[in-house]
């Protein structure tokens, strides 16, 4: 008896996940907010502002993009893989992938944004390495470095356990 109410208090915990994924959301709405701004403020100085920094910026909205997209996916497979199934209407426009990513490649595919979201910020440091010490290039490098490896490992397991 004591048993059986423990499992059923642990599985209806799950709940406690949803508003974590909800609150993404709103992290998705500030980003968006962040993205908008940044554009908003550019477009005025397109005529003026030079080819590079254009590219600085046009970096930085990439990367927002891809935050974007990786707070998209995590938000609603990881409402689906732990939390519950989403009821979307056959008629509705659904997404792809959803229902079909469970939690080992949602870690990978987080793993490849989070690799390209630091390949970005690293490109734009070397775009504007003249005013970035090198000891401080060479740390970006390693961390990036550290990521890739990291993803890399993640897919060679993942490959391993499910051959």
């Amino acid at each position: 008896m004591l048993e059986k109410f423990v499992e059923r208090a642990m599985y209806a915990a799950r709940w406690l996940g949803a508003p974590i994924y909800l609150g993404l959301s709103f992290a998705l709405l500030a980003l968006a907010i962040k993205f908008y701004q940044e554009l908003l403020h550019v477009l005025p100085h397109i005529f003026e502002i030079a080819e590079a920094d254009l590219v600085l910026v046009v970096l930085s909205l990439v990367d927002m993009s891809l935050v974007g997209g990786l707070i998209v996916m995590v938000m609603l497979s990881g409402y689906e893989n732990f939390v519950s199934q989403l009821d979307i209407d056959e008629n509705s426009e659904k997404l792809s992938w959803l229902g079909k990513m469970d939690s080992t490649s949602l870690k990978n595919k987080v793993a490849a944004s989070i690799v390209a979201i630091s390949s970005i910020h690293l490109l734009r440091l070397f775009m504007n390495a003249a005013n970035t010490p090198n000891d401080k290039l060479m740390w970006y490098v390693i961390i990036h470095l550290t990521f890739v490896a990291s993803a890399f490992a993640m897919g060679m397991l993942d490959k391993v356990t499910r051959h």
